[in-house]
């Protein structure tokens, strides 16, 4: 047995090998999967606009015009009027200066820390952040102190025993994994008074907070405060990449220093049409951000009916902590079985024994079909022994 084929024999064993599940079609609230249409709660299209047809005529109009690829980096000959239009409307959305296109989220937050943090400089990072901003930390090779989750004053002790040195706060926005937010006033604060910048990754929460889905910090009324706001295209804009949004010195800055900036393709026209058609309809019919809200309620309600808890989730990021790995895929299996595909997140992605269902609402679901949805993955937890069956009064 080679060494690659021990380790994956090890994941086996402990409950975390993985394997792709083919989707049959477009993303939507229903798709078909194995030749069998299921409900689709584990997508990150939240607003419904990854297969809307006018985000696809979109993409195939700047494919025409522009190209399938961009050809170069943006600082050599990829820098086209697709980016330019985008980084301008992203901007006047977030409320910024300025905006700068990354390829991917992964490449936006670990090229914007390395950058904007050094050797002989502190980061200060929520326990539960993204792991494409654990990376930036790592690649940034500053010092990095892990703060306990939105955990204020412990972050406010970390900043005291660092005085005096350059130091980047970091969080998410809205928490991938537990669907909660960040105390962003609080942290503002905390980084006004020790002289940090705050840099808040905005993922899950640009279309699914603020007024018109602008995100977390519009919600907290931080628009143009925090130093930089991150987000990307590939979730609720329905595409795929990630842009920066920062003061126009900061944003130069990047052009000059972020690695991944630097050294990659342009994103293809295609999917920059894609994004700027998503972003224009998100601000004219913002009422899908409130479909999306209040669809997470009806399915956090439903759970809740079923003797789930789902932690402080308060958003369309409705997780159900299981704990250990094999449990929790037992249950993903057979409420896939009973036709609700919602993926189990196990470690590395969650710590140690928080393994979890991990439900994602779109706007366009049917608000009956996640009241039905609640009720099979009950079902399929009492199958299984997670939950105990309900017992009749009387």
């Amino acid at each position: 047995m080679t060494d690659v084929a021990a380790r994956l024999e090890e994941l086996r064993e402990r409950g975390l090998y993985r394997r792709l599940r083919l989707i049959e079609g477009p993303q939507g609230p229903r798709v078909t999967l194995s030749g069998r249409e299921v409900l689709l709660l584990c997508s990150n299209d939240y607003l419904g606009l990854a297969a809307d047809r006018r985000v696809r005529e979109a993409a195939a109009e700047a494919a025409l015009r522009w190209g399938a690829g961009a050809g170069a980096s943006r600082l050599i000959s990829g820098t086209m009027q697709p980016h330019r239009e985008l980084e301008a409307a992203l901007a006047a959305f977030k409320g910024y200066d300025r905006a700068l296109l990354f390829g991917s989220g992964y490449l936006a937050n670990t090229g914007t820390i390395a950058a904007l943090a050094g050797p002989g400089e502190v980061v200060f990072s929520d326990e539960l952040n993204h792991a494409s901003i654990i990376d930036g930390c790592r690649l940034s090779r500053a010092e990095t102190l892990v703060y306990r989750h939105n955990d204020v004053d412990h972050l406010e002790s970390l900043l005291r025993s660092a005085p005096g040195t350059p130091a980047l706060i970091v969080t998410d926005g809205i928490f991938s994994m537990d669907g909660d937010v960040a105390p962003l006033p609080e942290l503002l604060e905390l980084a006004h008074r020790y002289g940090a910048r705050l840099m808040v990754d905005e993922a899950h929460a640009t279309g699914a907070l603020g007024p018109g889905g602008r995100g977390s910090v519009s919600a907290a009324g931080l628009s143009g405060e925090v130093d930089i706001v991150m987000g990307t295209m590939g979730k609720s804009l329905g595409s795929y990449g990630a842009y920066v949004c920062a003061n126009e010195e900061t944003v130069d800055f990047l052009v000059n220093r972020a690695r991944p900036f630097v050294f990659s393709t342009a994103p293809a026209p295609p999917i920059v049409g894609a994004a700027l058609a998503a972003l224009s309809i998100l601000e004219a019919e913002p009422e899908r951000v409130d479909r999306l809200m209040a669809n997470a309620l009806v399915l956090r309600e439903g759970l809740a009916a079923e003797g789930f808890r789902m932690g402080d989730s308060t958003t369309q990021i409705v997780p159900i902590e299981i704990g250990e790995a094999e449990p929790t895929m037992a249950l993903c299996e057979r409420a896939l079985e009973r036709g609700v595909f919602a993926q189990g997140i196990r470690p590395p992605t969650v710590p140690e024994g928080s393994s979890r269902l991990r439900f994602t609402v779109m706007a366009t679901h049917d608000p009956e079909d996640l009241r039905r949805a609640a009720r099979e993955v009950g079902a399929a937890a009492r199958e299984i022994g997670l939950l105990k069956a309900p017992t009749l009064a009387g």
